[in-house]
């Protein structure tokens, strides 16, 4: 997996947050509106203590896959139009806007909703991590039974799965044998 020595935080944020689903296991973190909260406490996002609802689980998690969906077309495949719709649907939803400070500034919201700050933190790191130069290399895997986000940082930015031991050596091998028997191999 990633070297997280090497991923700049405001990647680290957003890989972590697109990564709290595992779809390979079907393994869900954000299973409910505490369990957000919980994490986005964990990160320093939103206050301990905030009431979230169902409807603020359903928002933060339209963000997260339409940020997957993005990811994937970082790696070079077609994003779901319909995520990238629904995650900028959210987004003008809750508005943000420039604010300076003496050491800085950053993307805030102008909705004073937990939610919509805890968002507008994500937000804000897609800004820091493009400026850096780490938005790009931000991706998921290209197997799509996995699409774990992932930092690339290989010097040609060509890395194509989460890892070359798990993913790469699964997808490799299936080309293989589909050659050697003349099938058209899975992804």
């Amino acid at each position: 997996m990633d070297d997280d020595a090497a991923v700049p935080a405001a990647a680290r944020l957003i890989r972590d947050f697109v990564n709290t689903v595992e779809q390979q296991i079907d393994h869900e973190t954000l299973t409910s509106p505490d369990h957000l909260r919980d994490w986005f406490v964990e990160r320093q996002l939103m206050p301990a203590g905030t009431h979230l609802g169902p409807a603020d689980l359903d928002l933060a998690v339209t963000v997260r896959e339409g940020l997957r969906a993005v990811l994937l077309g970082h790696a070079g495949h077609q994003a779901d139009p319909g995520a990238l719709d629904r995650l900028n649907r959210a987004l003008a939803g809750l508005p943000v806007t420039l604010r300076f400070a003496d050491d800085g500034h950053r993307l805030v919201t102008t909705a004073g909703t937990p939610l919509g700050q805890a968002v507008a933190g994500l937000v804000d790191a897609v800004r820091r991590a493009a400026e850096a130069g780490a938005w790009a290399r931000l991706k998921v895997c290209a197997r799509d039974t996995c699409r774990w986000a992932y930092y690339d940082s290989s010097r040609n930015q060509a890395r194509r799965w989460c890892s070359m031991a798990g993913c790469g050596n699964y997808i490799k091998m299936k080309r293989a044998y589909a050659v050697r028997t003349g099938r058209t191999p899975p992804i």
